[in-house]
């Protein structure tokens, strides 16, 4: 009777827990990355209680604010530039459909053995600007259409973004005794050895954000920098896809283009500069410094966080890029263990043969 009731006690708290994810399964994301921004920023959580003599409350809501400008801001000033670039795009399009082409630049008809062929392509567009506005304006609908789920998408990720902006005060607040409920926990499932799994994770996530959110952010800055002295327009808009790019570790296709635009505007000493800066500041950023990152503090081997990243980003999503490495530090973690419990008894198992074999 004692083991049925058991049972149907651990029944029911499976059907609790069940029911408990059910409920938190639309916030699972934003909880995800407040927890990740939390721990993240968790040392100046830190710092910024002991100035205000330990009044954790006041320092979790200056930090939120804190975050909430920080991304507010470059949010604002991404809408204007969208929004200018769209009238820009427009002004465009009505003035090739009033006026056509503009003349072809000179040094397009100096090229070698494609020049005249890219001449006369380029007249053929021109006197056929008109046909083939009205060609493609049945596909613009098709594109309104595909730009307004990609915008619902959008806000709902910004929906995300504030939910998680909220959440991570809550974090920093009670920061402390969620981790001791977690530490109890490990140790009730898996006894003296959640102390160290708890540090791998931890160690795991704090060199995925110092090597790989990190390294975007230096990418994203520097490429700021450099689209700005080379008057590049939309400077902001495509540091902010550098940063994204660099996830993927192919910031030049954001630089590449912005070389080849400027010059086809004719400022050679531009696009030379910014060649220059996108392949030895830029990309040599990426090169030199993530791993430097992702290595330091650990022995856990480079290539098993990088395989993480990417499978995790493939298999999850962008939480992937957290969850992905994490597993694979647990699951190698794990096998390391085993591999120490098992060889003592292999070598104990091969001795008495050795020994009969003398």
């Amino acid at each position: 009777m004692l083991n049925n009731d058991r049972l149907l006690v651990q029944i029911l708290l499976l059907v609790l827990l069940g029911a408990c994810v059910w409920v938190l399964a639309p916030f699972v994301s934003a909880l995800f990355w407040a927890a990740v921004l939390a721990f993240a920023s968790w040392p100046v959580m830190r710092v910024l209680t002991r100035w205000l003599n330990g009044n954790s409350t006041l320092a979790a809501t200056l930090l939120t604010v804190g975050w909430m400008v920080l991304v507010a801001v470059p949010l604002v000033c991404l809408g204007f530039n969208i929004a200018d670039h769209i009238r820009e795009v427009n002004v465009l399009v009505h003035n090739l459909q009033v006026q056509g082409l503009p003349a072809p630049p000179q040094w397009l008809g100096e090229l070698p053995l494609i020049g005249d062929s890219l001449l006369n392509l380029w007249s053929t567009l021109d006197e056929q600007g008109t046909a083939l506005f009205a060609t493609i304006r049945p596909y613009v609908g098709q594109v309104g259409n595909w730009l307004l789920v990609r915008s619902a998408r959008i806000g709902g990720g910004m929906l995300e973004l504030a939910l998680s902006l909220v959440l991570v005060f809550f974090f920093y607040r009670d920061g402390p005794k969620l981790a001791a409920f977690v530490h109890s926990l490990l140790h009730r499932l898996i006894g003296d050895r959640a102390d160290h799994y708890l540090e791998l994770v931890a160690g795991t996530v704090q060199r995925v954000v110092n090597g790989v959110i990190g390294t975007a952010a230096a990418q994203a800055i520097l490429a700021y920098v450099g689209f700005t002295i080379a008057g590049i327009p939309g400077a902001l808009i495509l540091g902010l896809l550098t940063f994204a790019f660099s996830f993927l570790m192919v910031p030049p296709l954001i630089w590449g283009p912005a070389v080849a635009w400027l010059a086809w505007q004719g400022q050679y000493g531009m696009a030379v500069f910014l060649g220059i800066w996108g392949m030895f500041i830029i990309s040599g950023v990426d090169n030199v410094l993530k791993p430097y990152l992702i290595s330091r503090g650990g022995n856990l081997p480079l290539v098993v966080v990088l395989l993480g990243v990417f499978g995790g980003v493939l298999a999850f999503g962008f939480m992937g890029l957290f969850l992905g490495p994490t597993l694979l530090a647990v699951a190698y973690s794990l096998l390391g263990d085993w591999l120490i419990k098992e060889m003592p008894e292999a070598a104990a198992a091969e001795t008495p043969q050795v020994s009969k074999g003398q």
